[in-house]
């Protein structure tokens, strides 16, 4: 059977603008960001910077970057960082951490949950006393939900002790929330509750919230300052971005809408699971499923119009805004007769 229609689970950015948000876009105030700073760039920041119990915020073009200009203010060259094997700065960001921040990285294997650094790790990096010429470990990264750990979530116990013992040691803390708002959502916590004592937070605006393009890095109003020049070295400065800013603030109004996501998700492993695939149970929007041959299976798929990616030798199927319930019932339905 031939399908027309493709269902697109690759990731939460596919996702696209709604009338309501083109039309706030077409209508924002707008000036030169990087001279006056844009009005209505200027709301987005502070509305951020609000959620994330925050001094200040900086937009940016990505997540990416929000997460490099955050490692290029904390790290001197040569100092370690550590990150949860399977991190996105260790393995999807193309290596900028070391590249340009000039970072040494160092991945953590997970502790008990998903995407987890235990603590004792964290304390013993940082302790380590060792001679003038060895590496120094200076910085933690965080990051909440953990991608490639299933979109799995840190409730705000186990975030409050990796911070306190960063902090015993000596070591700064980032972290890389670009999925955040799952976290908040699935832990039914504001985003707050998830950023207490780190010194950086990313959080993306163009995943599940369907903005086109955009992501917020916060701190301290200090932080934002060096944040600012350092956006600009990368070519990060923006013009008129109001109109990219507009987006961003309806996209925060569905930040309750994640649920949506998570229910999905589900729905999504259930019926994968009943259909006789190993599936993780899903925290928040991503369902991580093996397969004897990924490259086959993802082939399979495409050719039935569903379409998912490859992660951590799994595939990854993440449900999003633009997917309903009736579009996972179709992804089994069109599954179901594929094994048939």
């Amino acid at each position: 059977m031939t399908y027309t229609r493709k269902i697109d689970l690759r990731s939460d950015t596919v996702t696209k603008p709604d009338e309501a948000m083109r039309l706030a876009m077409s209508a924002a105030e707008v000036g030169d960001d990087v001279l006056d700073h844009d009005p209505t760039m200027r709301r987005l920041e502070e509305r951020v910077a609000e959620l994330l119990g925050v001094e200040a915020a900086l937009w940016v073009p990505s997540g990416s970057m929000g997460n490099l200009i955050a490692l290029t203010v904390h790290l001197r060259r040569g100092d370690r960082f550590l990150a949860a094997r399977g991190a996105h700065v260790l393995d999807n960001e193309l290596g900028a951490g070391s590249w340009l921040s000039g970072g040494v990285p160092e991945p953590v294997e997970w502790g008990a949950r998903p995407g987890q650094i235990p603590v004792e790790t964290v304390r013993a990096a940082g302790s380590a006393k060792a001679a003038y010429y060895a590496l120094r470990t200076t910085l933690l990264c965080l990051e909440n939900t953990h991608n490639a750990g299933g979109g799995a979530v840190t409730p705000p116990d186990e975030h409050a002790k990796l911070v306190a013992t960063a902090r015993d040691v000596g070591l700064r803390v980032h972290l890389d929330g670009a999925r955040l708002w799952n976290a908040s959502v699935a832990l039914e916590v504001p985003p707050a509750a998830l950023t207490v004592g780190v010194d950086t937070v990313q959080v993306c605006l163009s995943k599940g919230l369907g903005a086109p393009v955009g992501s917020v890095v916060a701190g301290t109003t200090g932080f934002v300052a060096e944040a600012r020049r350092v956006r600009k070295m990368l070519g990060g400065g923006v013009r008129q971005g109001g109109v990219l800013a507009a987006a961003g603030l309806v996209a925060l109004e569905r930040i309750p809408a994640l649920a949506i996501d998570h229910a999905n998700a589900t729905t999504l492993a259930s019926g994968l699971a009943g259909l006789g695939w190993e599936v993780n149970r899903p925290e928040t929007n991503i369902v991580m499923a093996s397969a004897p041959d990924i490259g086959h299976m993802l082939s399979s798929l495409a050719q039935i119009g569903v379409l998912a990616g490859p992660m951590g030798g799994r595939i990854r199927f993440i449900t999003h805004r633009d997917l309903t319930s009736a579009d996972i019932a179709e992804v089994l339905d069109r599954i179901a007769q594929l094994q048939s």
